[in-house]
């Protein structure tokens, strides 16, 4: 049996999501990350407003893959690179709304990630050495994560 603990809930603020439409690998959409807060026993801070974003792939299956990539600032001002690559899918009824930026019931759609972390702090060095999983729900401002490090 895996165990897990809670790392941080992470929540992100997506304003503009660029379409670049239908290529052959499927539709195309790069979100822009303009900031947002992680809080955690362990750690807590905010996501800086740039560099960071979303390179997200709707395929023909109608599955969302994400593929983003953001800095967090510590409380205490260490920097962290977090990167994670996601599934999102669900009833297309329900990924509509959830287009429309409609709340939606998390228990009604899947979405998960696996971030993987990178920093020169030696106060959070232990994050370079961990596997962590997410569980994620979309709200109208962006996503929200449920964070959890494997045990």
């Amino acid at each position: 049996m895996i165990q897990t603990r809670h790392l941080f809930t992470l929540t992100a603020d997506v304003p503009a999501i660029a379409d670049l439409g239908t290529t052959p690998a499927g539709t195309r959409r790069i979100a822009t990350v303009s900031g947002g807060t992680f809080r955690g026993e362990r750690l807590s801070g905010t996501i800086l407003a740039a560099p960071g974003g979303d390179w997200i792939l709707v395929r023909p299956d109608g599955a969302t893959i994400l593929d983003v990539r953001v800095t967090l600032e510590t409380d205490d001002r260490q920097l962290i690179y977090m990167t994670y690559r996601g599934v999102r899918h669900g009833p297309a009824d329900v990924m509509a709304r959830l287009a429309k930026g409609e709340a939606v019931d998390p228990a009604s759609y899947y979405f998960r990630t696996t971030p993987v972390f990178e920093t020169a702090s030696s106060k959070y060095d232990w994050l370079n050495r961990i596997v962590s999983v997410a569980t994620g729900r979309r709200e109208a401002r962006g996503p929200v994560y449920e964070v959890y490090e494997v045990l």
